[in-house]
C-alpha cells in the first residue's frame, strides 16, 4: 500500500490533463486511498492549480466528508481566489454550501478575497450575512477580511462601521481601513485614522498614509512618516521607498525626492517613472533627459509613462533630435501608439517647429482624446494657423458664442483666447466689453492682451472701471506690471507709474529676463 501511495503521489505531480486525472481518481477509489488525508490534500493542491477543472474539482470534493476536514475545501477556494479566476472561488463556495458544507473562520477570508478581486459588493454582502448568521462576526481574522473587502470596493462607510465596532484591533485592522480610505480618495480621512493609531503601523499602513500625504500635499505628516520609516528600517522595502519618492514629487520637494532616489539599493520602473516625471513636471527637463539616458544604460526598459514624460521634456527644451530618437525607439520596440504617447509626440514636434511631422503623427493616431485635439489646435495656433493670427474675428466670436449651444460654460482660457483675438483685430472696445462680462477675474494673459493692444494703438486708454480692477490684480506676473508701467510712462502718468512699481515691490515681483531655447548641433 505504501508503494502504491508513493506512485499515486508521483502521478498527481506529473498529471497534465483531466483525462489523466480521471484515471488517477479511479485508482484512488478502488484502492480506498481517496479517504487518506495526505492524498486528499495533494489532490486539492493539484486541482487548485488546474484552473480548467473547476466543475470536476467541485464534484470531487463534494463527495468527500465535509464534517471531518474543511481544509481541502478552503484550500481549493483559496487557490482560485489567488489566481486569475477569482469568480471560480465564489462559485465553489456556493456549490459547497448547497451540498451541506459549513464554512469556518478560515473559509470566509478566502471567499471575501475573491469578492474583492471581482469588486463583487453584492456577493461580499452575502458573505457578511453568513458571517453574522454563523457567529463569526467577532473573529478578528474574519472581521479584518470584511474591512479589507469593503475598503477595496470603495465602501468606506461600512468598513468604518465594522472597524469602530471592534473591541480588539490589530495592525491589519488599521492598515485595512487606512488603505481603503486611500483607494476611495478619502486622503484626509486616511491621514486622520493614521494619527489615531495606537499600535505601530506595518508596511501597508505606512505606504497608504504616504500616498495620502502626496495627494493632499501634507509635507509635515509625510516627513514625520519618513522618520518612522527610517526608524523601523522600512525603507529597505522598495514599495515604501517608491511611495516616499512619489510623495516628495507631489509635494514639490525635488531635493528630498532626489535623495530618496539616489539612496535606493534597487530601482524598478516605478522608481524611474516617479523621478523622471517629477523632474519634467517642475521644468528640470535636461536633468530628466540625463536620467533617462542613465536608465537606458542600466538596461531598464521604459514604459509608456516614462516615454510620455521624456517627450514632454524634449518639448520643453526644444530637443528635436532627442525627440526623434524617442520616436525611433517607440517604432523599433513596436510599442503601441496610444493617445498619451501620441499627444506628447504631437506637442513635441509642434514646439520644436516641425509642423509637418506633428500633422503626420496626428493623422496616424488611431486613438485620440480631447488632449490630442488640444495639442493639435494649440500647436497650429502658435504657428499662425488660427483665427487670432489670421484676423478672423467674426469666425472666432461665432465659435465662442456657439459654446452655449452645447451647454459648455466658457472658462478662463476661452475668455483669454477671445480677448486676444479681438485685441489683435484692433477691436479693443469689444475686448473690454468681454472682460467686463466675465464671471471670474481676468488673469495675466487677458491683462497682457489688453495692455499690449493699448500700447500698440498709442493713445487708446483702458476704461476707468477696468483700470480700477487692474489694481486688484493679485498674480505675481511681472509682464502685466511692466506693460502697465510702460503705458503710464508713455502717457506721463508718473503718480500711477510710482504706484504700480510700489505694488511690484510690495508683492516681491521682479521682471523676468527674456530667454529662448534652441538646440545646438555640435560637430567635433
Amino acid at each position: 500500500m505504501h508503494s502504491l501511495k508513493c506512485t499515486i503521489i508521483e502521478l498527481i505531480h506529473s498529471c497534465k490533463t483531466l483525462n489523466s486525472f480521471k484515471q488517477i481518481h479511479a485508482q484512488l477509489i478502488t484502492s480506498t486511498l481517496i479517504h487518506d488525508d495526505f492524498i486528499s490534500n495533494k489532490v486539492t493542491d493539484f486541482l487548485g492549480k488546474s484552473f480548467g477543472f473547476v466543475d470536476y474539482a467541485c464534484k470531487y470534493l463534494i463527495h468527500q466528508d465535509f464534517s471531518s476536514n474543511s481544509y481541502p475545501f478552503n484550500t481549493l477556494i483559496a487557490s482560485y481566489a489567488n489566481c486569475n479566476k477569482p469568480e471560480a472561488a465564489f462559485l465553489c463556495y456556493k456549490r459547497f454550501l448547497q451540498c451541506g458544507f459549513y464554512p469556518d473562520m478560515f473559509s470566509f477570508p478566502v471567499v471575501l478575497k475573491s469578492c474583492t478581486k471581482i469588486c463583487g459588493i453584492g456577493e461580499g454582502k452575502q458573505i457578511h450575512g453568513m458571517v453574522l448568521k454563523m457567529g463569526f462576526a467577532c473573529d478578528l481574522y474574519v472581521r479584518n477580511s470584511m474591512i479589507h473587502f469593503y475598503g477595496s470596493c470603495g465602501d468606506c462607510v461600512d468598513a468604518g462601521k465594522l472597524f469602530d465596532e471592534m473591541t480588539v484591533r490589530d495592525v491589519v485592522s488599521w492598515s485595512g481601513l487606512i488603505s481603503g480610505c486611500v483607494r476611495a480618495g478619502l486622503y484626509d480621512e486616511a491621514i486622520l485614522r493614521f494619527k489615531e493609531m495606537d499600535i505601530m503601523p506595518n508596511v501597508a499602513g505606512v505606504v497608504s498614509v504616504v500616498v495620502a500625504c502626496g495627494f493632499v500635499g501634507d509635507l509635515n505628516i509625510g516627513k514625520g512618516v519618513h522618520g518612522l520609516i527610517l526608524k523601523r528600517a522600512f525603507e529597505k522595502d522598495l514599495v515604501v521607498s517608491n511611495a516616499l519618492l512619489n510623495m516628495y514629487v507631489k509635494c514639490e520637494c525635488l531635493g528630498d525626492a532626489r535623495r530618496v532616489f539616489r539612496k535606493l539599493n534597487e530601482r524598478d520602473v516605478v522608481s524611474w517613472t516617479s523621478m523622471i516625471s517629477g523632474l519634467v513636471m517642475y521644468k528640470c527637463s535636461n536633468e530628466a533627459l540625463d536620467l533617462f539616458d542613465e536608465m537606458l544604460i542600466l538596461g531598464v526598459e521604459p514604459d509608456k509613462f516614462i516615454l510620455t514624460s521624456i517627450l514632454s521634456a524634449c518639448a520643453n527644451v526644444g530637443a528635436l533630435s532627442y525627440g526623434r530618437r524617442i520616436h525611433d525607439y517607440i517604432d523599433s520596440k513596436s510599442i503601441v501608439w496610444d493617445a498619451h504617447i501620441g499627444t506628447s509626440m504631437i506637442d513635441m514636434y509642434f514646439k520644436c517647429g516641425c509642423i509637418e511631422m506633428a500633422l503626420r503623427t496626428f493623422s496616424k493616431l488611431s486613438s485620440r482624446n480631447v488632449l490630442t485635439w488640444n495639442a493639435l489646435l494649440g500647436g497650429l495656433a502658435v504657428h499662425g494657423y488660427a483665427c487670432c493670427h489670421s484676423g478672423m474675428a467674426d469666425e472666432g466670436l461665432w465659435h465662442f458664442y456657439q459654446m452655449e449651444t452645447y451647454n459648455i460654460s466658457p472658462g478662463l482660457e476661452h475668455y483669454g483666447c477671445i480677448v486676444n483675438l479681438l485685441c489683435k483685430a484692433d477691436l479693443l472696445d469689444e475686448a473690454q466689453n468681454i472682460v467686463r462680462s466675465m464671471p471670474m477675474p481676468p488673469d495675466a494673459a487677458i491683462w497682457g492682451s489688453l495692455l499690449s493692444a493699448c500700447n500698440t494703438k498709442g493713445n487708446v486708454e483702458l476704461s476707468q472701471d477696468l483700470v480700477d480692477k487692474l489694481h486688484l490684480f493679485k498674480e505675481k506676473d511681472s509682464g502685466v506690471y511692466v506693460l502697465c508701467c510702460n503705458k503710464y510712462a508713455i502717457n506721463e502718468k508718473w503718480d500711477d507709474l510710482t504706484k504700480a512699481r510700489r505694488l511690484m515691490k510690495e508683492n516681491s515681483i521682479e521682471k523676468s529676463p527674456g530667454l529662448s531655447v534652441i538646440e545646438i548641433r555640435c560637430t567635433s
